[in-house]
């Protein structure tokens, strides 16, 4: 839907037999993790200026590094559609990049696009588009596990839903009012993001008492208002039973303050849809495909480890390893 092609291998064998254009999965992940690492990390050079040129942390080292391997596949899939383009005749944008590609050449843009926005986007698109939405997957994952008594809770909505004859499709998450709540309580408890991204104040203002001078950068803590126990009871404990009765269409647009894990207003996530369908897709069919039991060293599952790791977005310290087995008709497994 982005490159319109598929542009990594998942096994040494693959690659030998696709093109060069290919890059390990692997390689791929690397640069996802690196990139939203070093866009999270407390840099001493941002903040104590005259220290910034003694890279004292290596981090600059390390994002010049990862801009280099970043650049070389952009300019590839910059490169490869911009011949294609020109190869047909009547060409028909078919992805992301093509309808990019278009803007472009517009003249008539009271903005002009450039290749380099172009590559902009192409990052942001990619970026946004995977590390945010697996997190959350294993958030969500994580919790159920810890708690077997809600996978059951979820499984069993499933089962009675959507049956065993089939998978679950996009139209069937309206019905399924549990997992929405199960999604919507990790997206509190663990948010993609600690911090939303950064505000400017274009005049003096006072906010709830706070009094903040025009040109200021406000920074909104989306992790600590979620988890204000002010406002939510018990707010370290995983509850999705919050969001059912009662709260059932509680909003996670940016109309409710209690929680913002989009954002607010003009600037909130612009993937939210997409995100959020990707999501609810995802763990429906991994509740619905297998059934789950936790891996590793764990002797109860309420041992689980829930620490975070420090980054551009929420991710779990140590990443989550479960042992899955086949619960529906052998067949319906032919499709993977």
């Amino acid at each position: 839907m982005v490159l319109g092609k598929k542009y990594f291998s998942e096994s040494e064998s693959s690659e030998k037999s696709s093109t060069s254009t290919s890059v390990k999965l692997e390689e791929f992940q690397e640069i996802v993790d690196e990139l939203f690492l070093l866009n999270g990390v407390l840099n001493i050079g941002d903040w104590i200026p005259w220290l910034g040129f003694l890279d004292l942390q290596g981090y600059e080292k390390r994002m010049k590094a990862l801009k280099k391997r970043l650049d070389r596949f952009r300019a590839h899939v910059l490169d490869e559609h911009m011949a294609k383009r020109k190869a047909m005749k009547d060409f028909e944008a078919k992805d992301m990049v093509d309808l990019l590609l278009e803007l472009v050449d517009n003249p008539d843009l009271e903005v002009k696009l450039t290749y380099d926005n172009v590559k902009g986007f192409i990052q942001d698109l990619i970026a946004a588009g995977t590390d945010s939405s697996a997190s959350t997957v294993e958030w969500a994952m994580s919790e159920l596990l810890k708690q077997p008594n809600l996978m059951d809770k979820a499984t069993e909505e499933l089962d009675r839903v959507i049956g065993k004859t089939r998978w679950v499709s996009e139209k069937d998450i309206a019905q399924l009012p549990f997992l929405e709540a199960v999604i919507k309580e990790t997206l509190r408890k663990h948010p993609v993001a600690v911090l939303l991204a950064p505000h400017l104040a274009i005049e003096d203002c006072n906010v709830n008492g706070y009094y903040i001078r025009k040109g200021t950068p406000v920074f909104v803590n989306a992790w600590s208002i979620a988890r204000d126990p002010s406002v939510w009871d018990a707010p370290e404990e995983f509850r999705p039973e919050r969001f059912l009765g009662k709260d059932k269409d509680f909003d996670i647009k940016g109309q409710r303050f209690e929680m913002l894990p989009f954002g607010s207003g003009r600037r909130m996530c612009p993937g939210y849809s997409l995100g959020m369908k990707m999501v609810s897709s995802t763990l429906a069919n991994l509740l619905h495909g297998f059934s789950w039991k936790l891996g590793g060293s764990y002797q109860r599952n309420e041992d689980l480890d829930m620490d975070e790791a420090y980054g551009l977005a929420t991710i779990r310290k140590f990443p989550l390893v479960a042992v899955m087995e086949p619960r529906l008709p052998v067949h319906l497994y032919d499709a993977f």
